[in-house]
């Protein structure tokens, strides 16, 4: 889920409803990158790390300013998250939002698959 500069998600309504049935009951873990006014990053990574689902929050240099980890019980809750709380927080100008499909290692435990 991408939030473009008019602030409309530009997720069609049958990509939706794929991603509501594929995790609409298991939880969900994404990677959201953010873009951020350079002024503003201190600020920015300090009011996402608030978050209760927001598990990691990361200054990194390149494209992305920010990449956040979240975790959430259902998919609806990230949907709400990122089109609706988090562009709350001032100084962000652009989201990018990838869905963790399998996580083969994660908090330093190698995961089967």
């Amino acid at each position: 889920m991408e939030r473009t500069p008019e602030g409309k998600a530009p997720v069609s309504r049958a990509v939706e409803s794929a991603y509501t049935k594929l995790w609409g009951e298991e939880h969900v873990v994404a990677l959201i990158a953010l873009k951020v006014e350079t002024s503003e990053a201190d600020n920015v990574a300090t009011e996402v790390a608030r978050f209760t689902e927001v598990e990691d929050v990361f200054l990194v240099t390149g494209d992305t300013d920010i990449f956040l980890k979240v975790r959430f019980p259902h998919y609806d809750e990230l949907k709400e998250f990122v089109l609706h709380r988090l562009p709350a927080v001032k100084g962000i100008r652009e989201t990018k939002t990838l869905l963790v499909v399998t996580a083969y290692k994660e908090s330093g435990e190698t995961r089967r698959v």
